[in-house]
């Protein structure tokens, strides 16, 4: 099969194409043609860093790639609830000893992988796995509910603009941060409020929308130092939830507010074998949402083919790209 492989880690690091042997099927994995794959910042975070500094990367040479949608070609034995010819998706190698879907085929963990949603193409449903199960978990954690009010910072970004549907679609008033109009345009075309966090002050834009109350939820996907702002935003005894906490920071504020912190790091799953069948529970689910017209993955308008997937990574790393970098096979 036709794959694209690393030979090297580091920022200057390139893709090169190769033939690979096609994988054979095994119990309860199933053999997928992949169709599309999409960048996530963990992918280009691999590529560029290594097992040196990110331990999760693969062996070299290695094959990238954790999203994809394609069409079942095989069942291992014990799989049920999949047969050839299914349209699924899934986030289920590219990291450790998986290989990734940058190929024309990948051998997945059936508990790992979902029917696609009906009213997606295989481009489309690529782009939803990694950042939608990360969505789901956050807010489920932090146990979202109608009526709530939730703020989700980084509300154009891949996990962002899932986040601001599913909580939307929980029947939550959602508001989100945002850098400038096209991306307020993106968050307010789903339903939320855009605040603009270049000319709004976090003390400014609570007062605003919450009284000073604060944010029942607050979804960081942006995380880091902006953690301190999401504090500073939560209501007493509220929830955030953030994708990157690999940060020094002082708990204090969260102490005097009986916060509730959750880290969300949805490859552990992938990278411990644990609990993989919760994913493809929430991606079943996130498909039915889908389909019901609640959910709609944002892609960027550039489009990139296997060969070109050097220029995809390079466009998401750019920080140029809103919405999803998908690559088609």
């Amino acid at each position: 099969m036709k794959a694209m492989i690393l030979d090297e880690y580091g920022d200057n690091a390139a893709f090169k194409p190769t033939d690979l042997a096609k994988p054979s099927v095994k119990a309860g994995h199933v053999l997928v043609r992949v169709a599309a794959t999409s960048v996530n910042t963990v992918d280009t975070m691999i590529r560029q860093m290594g097992q040196e500094n990110l331990p999760i990367s693969p062996d070299l040479p290695a094959v990238l790639g954790m999203d994809f949608a394609g069409i079942v070609e095989a069942v291992g034995e014990g799989v049920t609830g999949f047969a050839p010819g299914d349209e699924v998706y899934g986030c289920a190698g590219g990291l450790m000893d998986l290989q990734g879907a940058l190929a024309e085929y990948i051998l997945a963990d059936s508990k790992l992988i979902a029917h696609k949603p009906k009213s997606l193409s295989m481009r489309e449903a690529a782009a939803l796995p990694l950042v939608g199960i990360t969505a789901f978990e956050g807010l489920q954690r932090a146990n979202v509910g109608a009526g709530q009010k939730v703020l989700v910072h980084g509300g154009a970004g891949g996990v962002g603009h899932v986040a601001v549907q599913l909580a939307k679609h929980s029947g939550a008033e959602v508001y989100a941060t945002v850098s400038g109009g096209e991306q307020a345009a993106i968050v307010e075309g789903y339903g939320a409020t855009a605040i603009n966090y270049k000319t709004e002050t976090v003390a400014e834009y609570v007062e605003k929308h919450t009284g000073g109350a604060g944010f029942e939820i607050v979804y960081d996907s942006v995380g880091g130092p902006n953690l301190t702002n999401s504090f500073e935003a939560a209501a007493l005894n509220g929830n955030v939830a953030t994708t990157v906490s690999m940060v020094e920071l002082d708990l204090t504020p969260v102490h005097f507010k009986g916060l509730s912190l959750h880290v969300v790091f949805m490859l552990i799953p992938m990278i411990h074998d644990h609990k993989r069948e919760e994913h493809g529970a929430i991606l079943t689910e996130l498909a039915a949402i889908v389909d019901a017209g609640k959910l709609t993955p944002l892609l960027d308008e550039k489009t990139f083919g296997l060969a070109d997937v050097g220029q995809a990574y390079d466009r998401l790393t750019s920080g140029q790209a809103i919405g999803k970098v998908v690559v088609e096979i």
